[in-house]
């Protein structure tokens, strides 16, 4: 081969070409261990600060349908690609805190976590915090591809939604999902269009390798056919192209149809439309459209591109639907509120929580104030890091990259610190949804507890480890100190004589019952 490349498809139209089927394939492939090895990044995408957001939004759909005085049957909330479902988990917990904390909700609603990868529906399915969710009818979980599926079956409930089955509204949650599905790819100049293919070849010969080394090898190569007509059957498609033909030259657009068709897919479930909530990165006003090159591919174990919000925006407001998306310019994630009911019902509570959810930080400022602080992570103190904590929602994700720096400074701390340090790790343990089965986050904070004098939530930590990761020489030892801090003689030395008799080697037990218990 005089080129050096190893040709895996031909020229082929974008939207049917093997990069989609590679895509599906390393999730597929990879199971949990796409998140749980750091293989995607996932830390903002699923983040606390998103989860609180999409959470209030829901409360305030939930409460506008309460006004409405439609409440007799389930709201369903279908997450469409899930993951891993730490996001899901973060918002049942934050709208359960919601309805408890207010003067309720009537309307009764039900989470439905959907992927295409069976690992992951049974990761789900085992997790030891969302048990509490299934067993209040709450949750539930389905298969559910974009580019196939046209019901949604629940297992737990053992029901199929199909065409107009629900009365409600449905729901729906696109976290970063959009931008894995096929796209058409277009190029437009001087008023014509084109429809662009592409042929794929590899760095290296891909036989026998898996989705993600193939994926980091690929090279595609673009072709542009003139196209004699718009040439789809849903008009509204259509309109949005000829829009796009009018208005730029010399430009690729990626075209979400696979996209639009699943929302009318979703949308045809429920008797009265669908609401969707999405966030992503990508371009919603039309002069980003203008002068962009060939798709760039954002390689990170699997790949994603850049979502043409713009177009989806449209399609809702041809539909006869509301579109918002914040007005302000940001740099890369947008939170969309699209509504897809077709008798133009307007939900104003919701809306009004948009509109202050979108004006206020967004994650595009929190991801800038998280690298500043991590620059100068070796001045920072403690006041600092527990402040950005906050912001973020007691994420846990960022408490754990600040652990060794929290760790640090408390060992010099004021009394209101020390409180506030607790208060900390309380509310960062209530958001805690393991992913990487062999980190112990509850030996970590059992250690702070400690560590500021705290022996009883201390004890709490060292028997989830226990109950969790089974015994270990320091987790015991641990918990016996915890005994002898609290002088509760009779459980430190039944704990002690346990430890002993399972780890009869260790001589840090037989030096314990030196302690003077009195």
């Amino acid at each position: 081969m005089s080129s050096g490349l190893y040709n895996i498809q031909k020229k082929t139209p974008f939207a049917e070409s093997h990069v989609w089927q590679l895509n599906k394939d390393f999730y597929q492939q990879n199971g949990i261990a796409v998140w749980s090895d750091e293989m995607v990044p996932h830390q903002i995408t699923n983040s606390a600060l998103a989860a609180t957001t999409y959470a209030e939004l829901i409360y305030a759909f939930l409460k506008d349908l309460e006004l409405k005085e439609k409440t007799e049957s389930i709201v369903y909330i279908l997450e469409l690609g899930a993951g891993h479902g730490r996001l899901s988990f973060n918002v049942l917990e934050h709208l359960e805190k919601l309805i408890a904390g207010s003067d309720g909700c009537s309307t009764n609603y039900c989470y439905v976590l959907s992927d295409i990868v069976e690992e992951n529906l049974a990761f789900y399915s085992n997790h030891p915090r969302l048990q509490k969710y299934f067993e209040q009818g709450v949750l539930d979980i389905a298969f559910f591809d974009a580019t196939k599926s046209q019901d949604v079956v629940l297992r737990n409930s053992n029901k199929t939604i199909s065409s107009a089955d629900l009365e409600q509204p449905i729901l729906a949650i696109a976290n970063y999902f959009f931008d894995s599905l096929p796209n058409e790819l277009f190029y437009f100049e001087n008023r014509e269009v084109y429809n662009c293919s592409v042929s794929i070849d590899s760095q290296s010969d891909p036989e026998g390798k898996s989705a993600q080394e193939v994926i980091r090898e690929l090279k595609l190569t673009y072709h542009k056919t003139l196209q004699e007509d718009l040439g789809f059957d849903n008009e509204i498609f259509n309109q949005i192209l000829t829009q796009y033909n009018q208005l730029y030259s010399d430009t690729y657009i990626l075209f979400p149809k696979v996209a639009m068709e699943c929302l009318s897919t979703i949308s045809s479930l429920s008797r009265s439309g669908l609401v969707l909530l999405t966030m992503d990165k990508g371009y919603k006003e039309t002069q980003e459209l203008a002068g962009r090159e060939q798709p760039d591919f954002v390689k990170h174990g699997s790949f994603s591109l850049w979502v043409n919000f713009h177009a989806i925006s449209q399609f809702c407001t041809l539909s006869g639907g509301l579109s918002m998306f914040d007005a302000n310019t940001n740099l890369s994630i947008d939170l969309g509120c699209l509504n897809f009911i077709q008798d133009s019902s307007r939900f104003l509570l919701f809306e009004e929580a948009y509109r202050k959810h979108s004006s206020q930080m967004n994650l595009d400022d929190v991801i800038s104030l998280k690298r500043l602080v991590y620059k100068n992570l070796p001045s920072a103190n403690l006041t600092e890091l527990l402040g950005l904590l906050r912001l973020n929602a007691y994420d846990p994700s960022i408490f754990i990259e600040l652990l060794p720096s929290i760790k640090r400074l408390s060992k010099s701390i004021s009394v209101k610190q020390r409180t506030r340090l607790k208060q900390t790790i309380l509310q960062v343990w209530e958001k805690y949804y393991a992913i990487k089965q062999d980190y112990d986050l509850s030996y970590e904070m059992g250690g702070l507890m400690y560590d500021l004098g705290y022996y009883t939530e201390a004890l709490d930590y060292f028997e989830y480890s226990s109950d969790t990761f089974g015994y270990k020489i320091d987790v015991d030892y641990n918990k016996i100190l915890c005994y002898y801090q609290l002088r509760q003689d009779v459980m430190f030395y039944k704990t002690l004589e346990a430890a002993k008799l399972r780890f009869p080697e260790t001589e840090a037990f037989v030096n314990l019952e030196a302690l003077d218990m009195r």
